[in-house]
């Protein structure tokens, strides 16, 4: 099994379904809960941008980079927002979870380790990655935080890595997992999961 592979990941409260234009009503109702789209250290689309979002990652699944999903919340049956598998390495088995976001109501609800959750085990245990990285801006503490109560170390900070959409250099702090760390960040997100039940 590859990453670029399409498949569903999936627990009793989430899905991970592959993305599609089927989601695009459902994401554009999601970018403007809370208008994500300002937060400025953030690419979340705006709602009308959402369709050109989705051609993208698209565009990055048929180039063999990157595998979108569409987020799924069981109880709504409603896509609540996208996150990938990226930078996919297929020759030295390491990838990226990144390009994520989740409309502002299900934010903290603990989404966001379950989807975090499916993905690490899929990588770690289908594909047998030899790292998952993930990478945020400098400034989004929020993600900084989230990316850390998973158990990922900070390898290092990128500085001026990239610019964002106003042209403004973007410093990423890149962390990763590593496969003998996986046994225990299972049992962590395994704790706090029971924990939200």
């Amino acid at each position: 099994m590859k990453l670029v592979d399409l498949v569903t990941l999936s627990d009793d409260v989430a899905a991970l379904v592959p993305l599609s234009h089927d989601h695009r009503a459902d994401l554009a109702e999601a970018a403007d809960d809370g208008q994500l789209w300002r937060h400025w250290y953030t690419t979340v689309p705006k709602p009308e941008d959402v369709t050109a979002e989705i051609d993208r990652r698209l565009a990055l699944r048929e180039a063999g980079s990157m595998n979108p999903f569409a987020i799924v919340d069981k109880a709504s049956g409603k896509a609540v927002g996208m996150t990938t598998f990226m930078n996919i390495d297929a020759q030295q088995n390491r990838v990226e979870i990144g390009s994520t976001w989740y409309r502002q109501s299900v934010q903290r609800t603990g989404l966001n380790t379950r989807c975090k959750y499916l993905m690490l085990r899929h990588a770690f245990e289908n594909w047998d990655c030899i790292a998952v990285e993930f990478r945020t801006h400098f400034f989004n503490r929020q993600s900084r935080a989230a990316i850390e109560r998973l158990g990922a170390k900070l390898d290092g900070i990128l500085r001026n890595h990239s610019r964002t959409a106003d042209g403004a250099f973007r410093d990423a702090c890149i962390y990763s997992i590593l496969p003998h760390e996986w046994p225990a960040v299972k049992t962590h997100l395994s704790y706090q999961m029971d924990r939200k039940r």
